[in-house]
């Protein structure tokens, strides 16, 4: 080193000496704060105090979760009770419907105004089961057998070679509701 570099270190010492003396006699001057020692037993009890905060946290956490878990399942078997209710409500026009006509029936001897009663009805239910999706699947002769939507209940010799695995009778129409089917058609096939 130097003399210069010696020099400032030596002109700095004293300052930095300066600045030390001044910050403890502040320490000195300031009422020291009282700084609180905390005992084992305090630690432990406040340690108790958050273990048991926490305990009502979960316990109130596992309430809340049981009264959500009852109340699903109380409504999903409402919903299985109750669901078909809506459907029930819009059929009871076509039982009213139903009741006059056999009211009807009695009371009368006109045969056409009963079968156009009853047409009328049958076209009112017909357009209530289309409403809610559920429709015909088409079993016509001469359609192709689809196992996905026909049930062949029995092979029966194809009057022609054209209906060799196509059905030649239904038997009872099937139906989907939506994309599902509720009722395969039970159709008569072809052999």
């Amino acid at each position: 080193m130097n003399n210069q570099e010696e020099k400032l270190e030596e002109q700095q010492k004293p300052e930095q000496d300066v600045q030390t003396e001044t910050t403890e006699a502040q320490a000195q001057e300031q009422p020291a704060e009282e700084v609180k020692e905390v005992t084992p037993e305090e630690q432990i009890e406040e340690l108790q105090k958050q273990l048991a905060a926490q305990k009502d946290a979960y316990l109130r956490l596992m309430a809340d979760f049981d009264n959500f878990r009852k109340n699903t399942l109380r409504d999903k078997q409402n919903l299985l009770k109750y669901g078909g209710e809506d459907a029930f409500k819009k059929l009871l026009p076509v039982i009213d419907d139903f009741e006059r006509a056999i009211d009807h029936m009695e009371k009368s001897d006109d045969i056409n105004s009963l079968r156009e009663g009853v047409n009328l009805i049958y076209s009112k239910f017909k357009t209530y089961l289309e409403q809610n999706e559920l429709t015909v699947i088409p079993a016509e002769m001469g359609e192709t057998f689809d196992e996905n939507i026909h049930d062949a209940m029995t092979l029966f010799p194809a009057p022609t070679p054209e209906l060799k695995g196509k059905i030649v009778d239904c038997v009872t129409k099937g139906y989907k509701l939506k994309d599902k089917v509720i009722r395969f058609a039970k159709v008569v096939v072809g052999q």
